[in-house]
């Protein structure tokens, strides 16, 4: 049956812009970076402490999902204090992180303009 989920997908136009922004800017790790085609590569990456990974890779004829909205929530311990350590290393937000009744989050604005979920418990 399931186990788990691998990894998941985000829509980028600029493989090498994405890759430089998930790396360098969110602390992400390389796990696979390797061409499957002459326009594309497989570039799967880690989050340190989880184990479900995350694929920069857009299948041919939905390049209109980039820069739309990316259905997930990334959990960070506390959001304001991620917003402004990214903020710092000049990262893009959809706004200020904002206080719910179910916890707080911001939505975080990737290279490619899609946008992520960061949020508490």
């Amino acid at each position: 049956m399931i186990k788990r989920i691998k990894f998941l997908g985000i829509p980028v136009r600029d493989q090498e812009r994405a890759l430089r922004f998930y790396t360098e800017k969110l602390g992400f790790r390389v796990r696979t970076d390797q061409w499957f085609s002459e326009t594309q590569r497989w570039i799967e990456l880690s989050i340190p402490g989880a184990e479900t990974g995350i694929v920069l890779f857009t299948p041919e004829g939905q390049e209109d999902r980039i820069g739309t909205f990316v259905n997930t929530s990334w959990e960070v311990d506390n959001v304001e204090k991620t917003y402004s350590e990214l903020k710092e290393k000049e990262v893009d937000f959809a706004g200020p992180p904002q206080k719910q009744p179910w916890g707080t989050f911001v939505m975080l604005k990737d290279s490619e303009g899609n946008q992520i979920v960061l949020s508490t418990r």
